[in-house]
């Protein structure tokens, strides 16, 4: 039995909560009539434009916590596609009809990101509700019950209002050690003779600038060989990044003194075996022969490195893939293979950031990256690099770390 067709515009228009919906730009997609009777602006003032142009800081107010807040609240729920309930904020707003002047105001928002059949955040749901009246004295309290609770409202909302602007101020210092952390732990690559090559890193949007992702590349002195190597450890933050430290000095140690990739990673899944947090971390390595011009490659469950070739064909070294470090109850050796290389190609190396998408296959996003290194394979390795991020990057941001190695074979 088929229900009542549902026009969902004009329910949405009925709602009586105050709900805009925002594109993950932060631009005005819709808002109902609650929402304009609420902020004051009629349809011609708010579509189309920034969210932030409408409803701008307060110049008067030294610390906008409130718009700083929101701000990053949207910003996370495009990026990460769940939905924020935020605390009491408050933001100030200019009266419509009489330039220059702010009422102070207070809201409780919340922000709900509305997914394409894709799984891509296409929209963000931001309902408010202003408690203003219960925070502000807005006449004669009803009763001393009323003027305590008025009181204690008011009280609560500044308190949430310093533990912000403290939990900023901490965020602030961590993100500098993280800084520094990252400097030295994922320094620039040495120059790899007359080989070029190029490395970018990318947390996920809303991390901290460090991340469990790493990258190495290593020249062989001995007999001429490079070795090149990506991992990602699992998690986010400070202590994935301490974890990362580790296993990266400990492979490329290994790669100095291995015979190939394969042994290379044997001797990390038995050090990452003893360091806690390395559980499930993947890893790929390649060693270059520049001299027979082959790969040896070997994959502890990492995504396949690319090959293209000058002809635009591209290449997933898969041939060699064994489950993460640690995975396996008891220690066992790992696979390599070997291909050939054409002078001209290009070999790019990354993490599952780059490619892995929510609720969508993987090969659809290593079909992307086949098509984008196609494209701009004649491009430098840092511009190469550059457009593969661009091309490959949803505009919401990443929703986990990525690392990437370009090089001109």
């Amino acid at each position: 039995m088929s229900g009542p067709v549902i026009d969902y515009r004009t329910v949405f228009q009925a709602l009586p909560s105050a709900v805009a919906l925002l594109t993950p730009d932060l631009v005005f997609a819709d808002a109902n009539e609650a929402y304009l009777v609420l902020s004051g602006r009629d349809r011609a003032q708010v579509l189309g434009r920034f969210l932030f142009d409408v409803f701008p800081d307060n110049p008067h107010d030294p610390d906008p916590s409130g718009v700083r807040n929101l701000h990053a609240s949207l910003r996370r729920v495009a990026a990460t596609g769940e939905r924020d309930t935020m605390a009491l904020q408050r933001y100030d707003v200019e009266d419509p009809d009489r330039p220059g002047v702010w009422r102070e105001r207070y809201w409780s928002p919340v922000n709900v990101p509305v997914l394409g059949p894709d799984g891509e955040v296409r929209l963000i749901a931001h309902r408010v509700e202003e408690v203003t009246e219960l925070i502000k004295a807005g006449g004669a309290p009803d009763s001393d019950r009323g003027r305590v609770l008025e009181a204690e409202l008011f009280g609560r909302a500044r308190e949430l209002q310093d533990v912000n602007e403290r939990l900023r101020r901490a965020h602030a210092r961590e993100r500098e050690v993280a800084l520094h952390l990252q400097a030295a732990m994922l320094p620039a690559p040495r120059p790899l003779g007359h080989h070029r090559a190029a490395v970018r890193y990318r947390p996920a949007a809303g991390a901290l600038n460090v991340c469990g992702d790493w990258y190495d590349l290593v020249d062989l002195p001995d007999d001429g060989r490079t070795a090149v190597a990506v991992g990602d450890v699992v998690g986010h933050g400070l202590r994935a990044a301490g974890v990362m430290g580790q296993l990266r000095s400990a492979l490329s140690a290994a790669s100095r003194v291995a015979v190939g990739p394969a042994q290379a990673l044997e001797v990390l899944d038995r050090y990452a075996r003893s360091v806690d947090g390395a559980e499930n971390t993947t890893a790929v390595s390649v060693y270059i022969d520049w001299d027979d011009r082959a790969l040896a490659y070997s994959s502890a469950g990492h995504p396949p490195p690319a090959l293209c070739g000058p002809d635009g064909t591209v290449a997933f070294l898969d041939r060699a893939t064994d489950p993460p470090l640690g995975a396996r109850p008891e220690y066992a050796g790992r696979p390599q293979s070997r291909t050939a290389f054409t002078e001209g190609s290009v070999l790019v190396l990354y993490t599952d950031g780059l490619v892995e998408r929510r609720r969508e296959d993987i090969d659809t996003g290593l079909s992307r990256l086949a098509r984008s290194l196609a494209r701009h394979r004649r491009a430098d390795p840092g511009p190469l690099a550059d457009a593969l991020l661009a091309d490959l990057v949803p505009a919401t941001g990443l929703t986990d770390d990525t690392a990437l190695v370009v090089l001109r074979l």
